[in-house]
């Protein structure tokens, strides 16, 4: 039987990093969530951290499509702003720099029943 030293990992062939969001980032979000959950708007939510992009996704009911999606996108960082909520047709409703200020279009907006 011949002992072999074990094979090391190419440095090339890293993992993918994934894009989330940050401790400061979720507590805006889930704040709004808790409002919103509070009115009886929102029911549940799901959190995807992909390769180019992280998504918070806002359920009415378990097992739906989502009525929006907060996503955010590095990448658009120094062009249109990285944050940007979807709404469930997939039309931008806003995008921006300032997650905050993004957030303010769901403030205002009664899901259509």
């Amino acid at each position: 039987m011949t002992v072999q030293p074990p094979t090391p990992f190419p440095l090339s062939a890293r993992l993918p990093e994934q894009v989330s969001f940050d401790r400061h980032e979720l507590g805006q979000i889930l704040g709004l969530y808790g409002r919103m959950v509070a009115a009886g708007e929102w029911r549940d939510y799901g959190i995807a951290a992909l390769r180019d992009m992280a998504v918070f996704s806002v359920f009415r009911r378990t097992a739906e499509y989502p009525l929006y999606r907060i996503e955010k996108k590095p990448r658009l960082r120094n062009r249109q702003g990285m944050y940007a909520v979807v709404g469930a047709d997939g039309q931008v409703l806003r995008r921006g720099h300032d997650l905050a200020a993004v957030l303010r279009v769901l403030e205002k907006v009664r899901p259509v029943e």
